[in-house]
């Protein structure tokens, strides 16, 4: 088993890979970015290094940084966690190459299966095929128009090298093709660092079903059974379930074998999810994530294994402690993400900010996986997710009515988030009959009135800080360090390296978009413009896009609230601005 692992990652994926090396024995080491200073996974680690800087690009994503962090604390081993670096092949090859283990599959089978084409070339290879789709990349709107008159629409435009939904658009017609690439790949840039894409025929009404594999360095593989992920919005998962449930059993055993088959053909070392669509009686290979994923807890929940302790068990060189017919599925599990999101009667709004109250459900058969406390920051420079809820119950219904009491007891303050959505969905007589599918929140769902406010109160100990840079002596040796300290303590002292840097104030991120039809338009979140569509003079129509808003990785469409002509537009691609800033004016 390893001494000491690096957690390349932040948030409550940081936080559970540590608490797991914890109960090994293991060594663990955080880092962080200058935003992250104080993070909960900074504050449990053994160590922790920062990395500077704020966006993910500037921070997580910086391989100096993470590679120096590595050698100053003589780590033997990596883990990714999600996102970030955890399915970056270059990254684990440098990694392996230094003599550090990277907690993960080889870089030859992330690249494999993290390119999405070739991921579909290698299930055709073991038998197990996809929707229709292409295997070349697309540089041409013209491609997709061609595709849908071959194959018809809607048509799902995909980042090459992502997952989880980001950078995935679908295209309804010829005419929205073009617009429909550019987001995609704009998205797939921000958040993968890669923009290239590709196209499948997507389904009207399937359900989402995953299959969880693990795999040894010794020929072994097996699946933890099955997970139903279809209550979803912006193809991001809202709730996850295990087993899949309401689908026969010899399909899912078909499906757990062909995840089985597609991770031996690529040669597959350490956890993996491989993804399906279900539609009428048939199954479709989707992509394989090879990686950790969010969803990993309801499998731990109904297998009674600890995912991340195999992880690192198979990464140290040991083999699997149970086959195939060890693993068996007890009663059901249910995931609710509780994201800094105000569903926003369907809008589902990203809403950064101070996390001022946060009191989590307790009882039997309930587990929560966090990575922030009271008093945190929720960054809008990061993944928009506070923590899952999950329980565990003897079956599918008293599941449910479980998840209904832990979701109401649930307290959270500062930010809106998905509860209110996450209820309205539970308590749907389709989702209790297996009537829901990817699209149905978004087609089918009524939220009305589900909305989910920010209120804001001060909280103790949230004044903002300043940075001071100064000298200090220890043991007759000189260093020069960094220490941020409250504004009262000294925010117009001097530093050794120049006035002190202020840091900005927390704000609340509730905001307000006008009055309707006022032609006063604001955007209702902390963010960064990526597009503006209009410009001042332009006629515009009540609902046309003035511009698009990136918050928490999200592309947000801000629209005209009245038909007009913009008398004034006050922002520009690339420009930060904050909940209720005033961006354009109709008359």
């Amino acid at each position: 088993m390893f001494t000491k692992v690096l957690v390349a990652n932040r948030g409550e994926i940081a936080v559970r890979v540590i608490r797991a090396c914890r109960e090994l024995g293991v060594g663990t080491v955080a880092v962080y970015s200058e935003l992250d200073r104080e993070a909960l996974h900074v504050r449990l680690a053994d160590e922790a290094y920062a990395l500077g800087g704020q966006t993910a690009a500037e921070s997580y994503l910086n391989t100096e940084a993470i590679l120096d962090a590595i050698g100053r604390s003589g780590a033997d081993a990596v883990h990714p966690g999600y996102g970030f670096f955890s399915e970056n092949s270059d990254f684990a090859q440098v990694i392996t190459d230094r003599g550090v283990s990277f907690i993960g599959p080889r870089p030859a089978a992330i690249d494999v299966m993290g390119d999405k084409i070739s991921a579909r070339l290698a299930a055709e290879k073991v038998g197990v095929f996809g929707v229709p789709g292409t295997t070349e990349l697309i540089t041409d709107p013209a491609q997709i128009v061609a595709f849908g008159a071959e194959h018809g629409y809607p048509i799902a435009i995909k980042a090459a090298y992502g997952g989880g939904g980001r950078g995935m658009k679908v295209v309804d017609s010829a005419d929205s093709a073009a617009e429909a690439l550019e987001s995609a790949q704009r998205e797939a840039k921000a958040y993968f660092g890669r923009d290239e894409c590709y196209m499948e025929r997507y389904l009207t009404k399937p359900r989402h079903v995953e299959v969880q594999v693990i795999a040894d360095d010794h020929g072994n593989c097996v699946y933890l059974g099955t997970r139903d992920c279809s209550a979803q919005r912006r193809h991001q998962k809202l709730i996850e379930e295990a087993p899949a449930a309401g689908i026969p059993d010899e399909i899912l055993r078909q499906m757990g074998e062909a995840a089985v088959a597609v991770a031996k053909g690529c040669d597959y070392v350490n956890a993996g999810t491989v993804e399906f669509l279900y539609e009428d009686g048939g199954f479709y290979y989707l992509e394989m994530n090879t990686r950790l994923q969010v969803e990993h807890c309801v499998s731990e929940l109904i297998t009674g294994q600890d995912l991340v302790e195999l992880q690192l068990r198979v990464a140290s060189g040991e083999a699997l402690p149970l086959t195939q017919a060890d693993v068996e599925l007890r009663g059901h599990a249910i995931e609710c993400r509780i994201n800094a999101e105000d569903p926003a009667e369907g809008r589902f709004l990203p809403s950064p900010g101070p996390l001022t109250k946060l009191k989590v459900a307790s009882g039997a058969g309930v587990r929560w996986d966090g990575g922030y406390e009271a008093g945190d920051e929720i960054s809008q420079y990061y993944d928009n997710l506070v923590g899952k809820l999950c329980v565990w119950a003897k079956d599918r219904p008293t599941a449910i009515a479980r998840m209904i009491r832990a979701l109401e007891e649930t307290v959270v303050e500062g930010v809106a988030t998905t509860i209110p959505a996450d209820l309205a969905i539970l308590r749907h007589p389709d989702f209790a009959a297996f009537e829901h599918s990817t699209k149905w929140v978004e087609s089918t769902l009524d939220l009305t009135g589900v909305t989910s406010k920010a209120a804001a109160p001060s909280v103790e100990g949230s004044e903002p800080k300043l940075r001071r840079d100064i000298d200090v002596e220890v043991n007759g040796k000189r260093f020069s360090v960094a220490m941020w300290v409250p504004e009262s303590a000294g925010a117009a002292t001097a530093t050794a390296g120049g006035a002190a840097r202020r840091a900005k104030p927390r704000r609340s991120s509730g905001g307000s978009a006008g009055a309707a039809g006022s032609g006063t338009v604001t955007v209702p979140m902390q963010g960064t413009i990526v597009k503006v569509l209009v410009a001042a003079g332009d006629e515009v129509s009540e609902g046309d896009t003035i511009c698009v808003l990136e918050a928490m990785k999200m592309e947000n469409n801000i629209v005209a609230d009245k038909a007009g002509t913009v008398a004034s537009l006050k922002v520009e691609p690339g420009q930060s601005v904050g909940a209720g800033d005033l961006i354009a004016t109709i008359e």
